[in-house]
């Protein structure tokens, strides 16, 4: 085939009518013959050549920045479809003529000849950039198309043959290599494998660069994302790779950090607890599941929107301000500190629901049978606090959910008034003071910042790309009309994954995520899962039918639905008729009831205990166990009990592990987070096991267990505490006290170092000598898994060296068990 090149210059090429020349090459009313396909994608090859040319005789000609070879596994899926070939598109479109030259392929496992047609019909979709005139986009796009191949890769042989097929090119046209960019949109289970195959087989020379990005979800709890990240580290480096989440590429989400900048001097007086009243973070959805069952189900809304869109943009709102907003390093450092700093959520910070519809899409996509009932949340609230000084008690609200009544995603930050209107509250000092990062959809439909006026007004954020909005739409924002507002949004609405993938290209990290920041985010959010895992989701009918079910409220650090959901309850027994039952286990007192009702009784007997003590000696001597049992009793405490004595009690530990008093895993820590810090109470009140003493934690020759010893008979009168609450392990254990724990010399010893069979091992117990002595003791068992257990313990008489709960008796006090339904009955 001979094609003849005549070259013009930039000025006639401009005025070439392309579209024109595209119609001739169309057969009306048929489909696209091939050949004349590339007949027409090898003229305007040419033409674009011979521009070029013209063009660099007239302004010089450009340096080569080498070539750049760009791989989509997975290039025919859902996501290239939707995103990635258009982002790549964009990138093409933006770098065309500036130095690099481009290859850019679409991987799948099908073969060459079945791939081909399905990157074909993607590829002919791409819509031109609004920045790109009629023409120029037509020859940019047919030089795209000409540049994109589809190769089958599934084998190691196969990316062999695409490394092979790299260095062919390059050395054909003589041109020296830049990088290798892999966009993995494919299953995380694969990510391993095909990090292998590239590591092995496709590295570039080492004079180039290598970028692999990987979509999410990057694994499925803490334990499976360390696990990956092992896989994937032992391949890659870690400065190649880019852990993509697409909200960071979200224009208003990359202008966090900025806005904050900016207005630096009119924000910090104001950006802490002194005037935050609370913070939202929303993303909600109208659409359901359906046809995404498979990969849901195992997610959930928590792993799939709240653990990586919502706590990046959390942290982006509240971590520290670097000094230099370029400095990906010290960007990742300061995110890490704000995770650091968040505290423990459980099931009593978070409520989830499932609409209607969406078991039966599980039984429907997953062929399971009609008695298959999945615990998979599609709604959920939760609210997070922070343990530093500057947003201490702010709650963050934090809720995403599908098939709600509206599309819409933001951040707000509500301030506190101070301001009392006595007339006229339309006035703008009476009106809520706002700070809204607005993602899109709902009633204002573009992205952007608003600013309520009663607040200040803040800098562009950025003069060149954002503008300030003066006209206004007659729709309200979150309470406040749009007049209200100082609004900022973008010149030029640019997708997500355009911006991220144009990110990749030239190296920035800063907006993608680190190995360290996705562990951290994950070791936050795991213990929730795990938690959660065994809650049934309230049922909502979806939309707008939802109306208030689904509305939640904080009450102290605790959430819970703000209306109770209608329960139809099928033959109700005779328990539904009692609330709490008292009778006698193990010859000793019992008070039964529901898990809720039974803490309440719990908590109220303390009090009595509590009034009844300081009326005689004027102080309360409280000794807490530590592990499960205590839990939901310690919040009860710290949240509904206003009127206990806090200031004339004393707070002891029954038993502690051996693990400095700051990590999670100590039962001071739990003590700490789910009552002291809640309470006023003094601080020489709260007495901590001493563990942790000289740098070493439980040496016996650093004599913790006789420090803690004198210090209860310093302060307990006849060390005889008021009350010791224990609970009991599946295995009969009772404080630290297991079945091998030796005690025979240490009869008068109140205090000693223990041995656990779980990890950590090593523990700081009180004594049965020194829970016998105390006026009264409490044993909490509740749950269904404790029901063998109350069964065991209820045929056994006296003692058991098999069971040590069977040791407490108090000599003179008494023992009251504290025995809910679920472990009474099973």
């Amino acid at each position: 085939m001979f094609f003849l090149c005549v070259c013009v210059n930039s000025s006639e090429f401009a005025s070439i009518d392309f579209s024109n020349i595209l119609k001739s090459f169309l057969f009306k009313g048929r489909a696209f013959d091939i050949t004349m396909l590339w007949i027409r994608w090898e003229l305007l090859l040419m033409a674009s050549i011979c521009w070029q040319r013209g063009h660099t005789d007239n302004h010089g000609a450009k340096k080569s920045l080498g070539h750049v070879t760009v791989v989509i596994v997975g290039g025919t899926g859902d996501l290239a479809r939707k995103y990635l070939w258009q982002g790549f598109f964009q990138l093409y479109a933006d770098q065309v003529g500036k130095g690099h030259t481009f290859s850019f392929y679409g991987g799948a496992l099908s073969t060459t000849e079945k791939g081909t047609p399905l990157l074909f019909d993607i590829l002919k979709e791409l819509a031109c950039p609004a920045e790109l005139s009629v023409e120029r986009c037509a020859l940019v796009k047919d030089q795209f198309l000409h540049l994109s191949k589809y190769h089958q890769l599934k084998t190691t042989e196969d990316y062999e043959n695409l490394s092979q097929q790299i260095k062919q090119q390059l050395g054909q046209e003589g041109i020296i290599e830049a990088g290798r960019l892999f966009y993995l949109s494919v299953p995380a289970f694969a990510y391993a494998d095909i990090a292998e195959k590239i590591n092995n087989t496709c590295r570039p020379p080492s004079e180039a660069w290598l970028r692999v990005v990987l979509e999410k979800p990057f694994g499925h709890n803490l334990y499976s994302a360390q696990a990956l990240d092992k896989k994937l580290s032992g391949q890659l480096k870690e400065e190649e790779m880019y852990r993509i989440d697409h909200y960071l590429g979200k224009q208003v989400v990359s202008k966090i950090l900025p806005f904050r900048k900016e207005n630096k001097k009119l924000l910090d007086p104001i950006w802490n607890k002194h005037h935050i009243e609370r913070i939202e973070i929303v993303l909600k959805e109208t659409l359901d599941a359906k046809g995404r069952i498979q990969f849901y189900d195992q997610y959930g809304v928590i792993r799939d929107v709240l653990q990586n869109h919502l706590t990046e943009v959390m942290t982006l709102m509240l971590m520290n301000l670097p000094a230099n907003l370029s400095n990906s390093e010290e960007i990742l450092q300061n995110k890490l500190n704000f995770l650091a700093s968040l505290q423990h959520v459980d099931n009593s910070n978070a409520v989830v629901g499932q609409y209607q519809a969406y078991n039966g899409e599980v039984q429907e996509e997953l062929n399971k049978t009609k008695d298959y009932f999945s615990l998979t949340p599609t709604f959920a609230g939760v609210v997070i606090h922070v343990d530093n000084a500057q947003y201490e008690g702010i709650p963050i609200f934090m809720t995403s959910g599908k098939a709600l009544d509206e599309r819409v995603s933001y951040a707000r930050v509500l301030f506190k008034s101070n301001v009392f209107c006595v007339q006229d509250p339309n006035n703008v000092q009476c009106k809520s003071k706002q700070i809204i990062f607005y993602l899109g959809h709902g009633t204002l439909q573009y992205p952007a910042i608003l600013l309520s006026k009663n607040l200040f007004k803040p800098e562009l954020v950025s003069s060149g790309d954002w503008k300030e909005v003066t006209e206004y739409k007659d729709v309200n924002v979150l309470g406040l009309p749009l007049s209200d507002y100082y609004i900022q949004s973008p010149v030029t609405p640019r997708e997500a994954y355009c911006e991220l993938i144009s990110h990749v290209f030239f190296g920035r990290k800063d907006s993608f995520i680190s190995a360290e920041g996705l562990l951290a985010s994950w070791e936050f959010w795991t213990p929730l899962l795990e938690g959660l895992s065994r809650v049934f989701p309230r049922v909502y009918p979806g939309g707008v039918d939802n109306g208030n079910l689904l509305n939640f409220q904080l009450k102290g650090h605790q959430v819970a639905f703000s209306h109770e959901a209608v329960v139809n309850v099928i033959n109700p027994g005779a328990e539904d008729n009692f609330q709490v039952m008292q009778g006698k286990y193990r010859s000793s007192e019992m008070v039964s009831a529901w898990a809720q009702e039974l803490v309440e009784r719990l908590a109220s007997d303390l009090l009595l205990a509590a009034e009844e003590a300081i009326r005689e000696e004027g102080q309360f001597h409280l000794a807490l166990s530590g592990g499960s049992s205590p839990v939901a009793l310690l919040r009860a405490l710290a949240l509904n009990l206003y009127t206990f004595p806090w200031r004339n009690t004393h707070i002891w530990q029954v038993d502690e592990r051996c693990v400095p008093h700051t990590e999670s895993g100590s039962n001071f820590r739990s003590i700490h987070d789910l009552l002291l810090q809640h309470i006023r109470i003094p601080y020489f009140n709260i007495h901590p096991m001493p563990v942790h003493l000289t740098q070493r934690l439980c040496v016996e020759e650093d004599g913790g267990p006789t420090l803690y010893e004198k210090e209860i008979k310093k302060h307990v009168n006849g060390s005889s505490f008021h009350y010791i609450l224990l609970g009991v392990g599946q295995d009969g254990h009772t404080a630290s006290l297991f079945q091998d724990t030796k005690l025979e010399n240490d009869e008068e010893n109140l205090v000693i170092l223990t041995e656990s069979p779980n990890k950590p091992h090593q523990r700081m117990s009180l004594t049965f000598t020194a829970i016998n002595r105390a006026r009264r003791v409490g044993v909490l068992i509740m749950g269904k898994s404790k029901h063998e257990l109350v069964s065991q313990l209820s045929r056994i008489k006296g003692e058991s060296s098999k069971y040590p709960i069977t040791k407490v008796q108090p000599k003179s006090g008494t023992l009251i068990w504290y025995i809910d339904y679920d472990a009474l009955l099973g």
